[in-house]
């Protein structure tokens, strides 16, 4: 491997200002005075494509920034900036998506070339929907603040996915982009491929060096860096780079910031990675230099289409979180870099609650009873591992008041949300395995404290509590024919149809049984 080359970045606000020519505040309000893509205009290097659920990336910027669907009806709508340069206007969002469940279905391209991100289309990988195409990530599945205004990320479930596969302006063959995006560093996991950046036209593999995609997560198959990962890698095609060839490079570290800020740039045979907390400080280099010796790689191929959360070839295997990426034409300097990063740090992201509605307690004994007509003498209950609603009275047997009960517990995932332990069987949880909901023993793992993680929200029925799954946040723990799932409104599954889905997923959280 060539020599780490990292180096901190002190100053970056000036260095913006100089190249930038104009004065970069350094209070959350930065974002209205100049965007990201100024930045790069600036530095000869100007945006192609520039996506953001967040806020604009241009100072003057007053258009669309993406379009949300509302699965109750059907009717879309855009959300834009609360003003030229600034956050999205999530109180829209907020308004159009009550009492029901809304999808993201566009993300506008912000440079004005049209490069619209949208469902993506099978590739070499069916997508789980209808017709094969990937899933459409929920609207409210990652509350954030930027600059104290609240706003909504994209989280991406694995089977999720956005794509154009007809773009302007977009490098191809060798010819030298850059990108950046900003992710959550402590969402990820080791399928392939949460990417945002350059793929194929056709969503197939057609080989080495035809991708030129950032890349984040813990995936081993190809290149891996310093510790356990997740990393900041270049999906190149049939290869994650951290380094010059495929392997280890120890000088990319393992990164876990809440708000990431990662950089790719490639060009006649050089490249870089590097990476920063978006909320403060620089960037630090991971790697940069020449391509990878192997066929293929020098000179690049790269065929132009955009991708974000899927692989090249609609590999739909990973997850994580994007809030804000761009593409541009040529290979940007490192101040230009740096004067981004410090427009980053000062726009102002920081977490935000991730639930609503009626509070419940840690350390609480609940029960949780249906509220749809049919069904209001009804709780959810376990049997063994099978999870469904029993009719539960002050008559029934300790068994089933046991069985109706659960401790309110810290979210094994996220502490910000909550899990359910059983109050019969100790160290047992409600979780969900392909969509069905299960009481299991708590293995420790990363997949089960994902499962078993639910984020309350206000019932969409106006009663109690929806509880939304953690990992997959369009879909609501829910009853079916009186068996638990959790559900999508509108979903392929037969336990995700929209009738009474607002009533089924709705539950009054009350004193526990037992």
């Amino acid at each position: 491997m060539p020599s780490r080359t990292r180096m901190l970045v002190s100053g970056a606000a000036v260095l913006g200002a100089a190249l930038a020519g104009i004065l970069v505040n350094a209070a959350p309000s930065a974002a209205a005075v100049t965007g990201p893509c100024d930045l790069y205009a600036s530095g000869g290097t100007p945006c192609v494509a520039a996506h953001s659920t967040t806020r604009a990336l241009y100072g003057a910027y007053t258009g669309a920034l993406y379009q949300v669907k509302r699965n109750s009806d059907g009717a879309t709508t855009t959300i834009a900036p609360l003003s030229a340069g600034g956050v999205a206007n999530a109180a829209a969002q907020d308004s159009f998506c009550a009492n029901t469940t809304c999808l993201i279905t566009v993300i506008y391209d912000q440079s004005g070339r049209g490069n619209h991100l949208t469902q993506a289309p099978p590739g070499g990988f069916q997508g789980p929907d209808v017709g094969g195409k990937d899933n459409l990530a929920s609207a409210t599945g990652a509350p954030v603040t930027v600059g104290g205004h609240k706003a909504y990320g994209v989280w991406i479930s694995p089977g999720t996915g956005y794509r154009n596969n007809n773009t302007n302006g977009i490098a191809t063959g060798d010819q030298p982009e850059g990108m950046y995006a900003i992710f959550d560093g402590t969402h990820s996991n080791g399928g392939c491929c949460f990417d945002y950046g350059n793929a194929e036209t056709n969503s197939l593999d057609t080989g080495n060096g035809h991708m030129e995609a950032l890349y984040f997560g813990t995936s081993t198959g190809w290149g891996t860096g310093a510790g356990s990962g997740p990393w900041i890698m270049a999906d190149l095609e049939n290869g994650l780079f951290s380094g010059y060839n495929a392997g280890n490079n120890s000088g990319d570290p393992t990164i876990t910031h809440r708000f990431l800020t990662a950089t790719l740039k490639g060009g006649p045979n050089q490249w870089s990675i590097r990476g920063g907390n978006a909320q403060s400080g620089g960037l630090s280099t991971f790697y940069s230099g020449v391509r990878p010796n192997k066929s293929g790689y020098n000179p690049m191929h790269k065929e132009g289409a955009i991708i974000l959360g899927i692989g090249g070839d609609n590999s739909i295997s990973a997850q994580g979180t994007f809030y804000e990426g761009v593409m541009t034409s040529g290979y940007p300097s490192d101040a230009t870099e740096n004067a981004v990063q410090a427009n980053i740090t000062a726009a102002g992201y920081a977490t935000t609650s991730l639930t609503s509605g009626p509070a419940l307690t840690v350390g609480s004994s609940v029960s949780l009873r249906a509220t749809t007509a049919c069904c209001t003498g009804r709780y959810l209950a376990h049997s063994g591992t099978s999870v469904a609603t029993q009719a539960v009275t002050s008559s029934s047997s300790a068994t089933v008041k046991g069985q109706a009960t659960f401790i309110v517990r810290a979210g094994l995932a996220n502490s910000g949300c909550v899990s359910f332990e059983s109050k019969d069987t100790a160290g047992s949880y409600l979780r969900h395995s392909n969509f069905q909901l299960y009481l299991n023993a708590n293995d420790n793992s990363a997949v089960f404290k994902q499962d078993a993680t639910f984020c309350p929200q206000a019932g969409l029925n106006g009663q109690g509590n929806a509880l939304r799954s953690f990992n997959y946040p369009t879909r609501y723990i829910r009853h079916y024919n009186n068996t638990g799932y959790i559900a999508s409104q509108g979903g392929v599954h037969t336990f995700d149809a929209t009738g009474l889905f607002a009533d089924d997923v709705s539950w009054v959280v009350g004193a526990g049984w037992s």
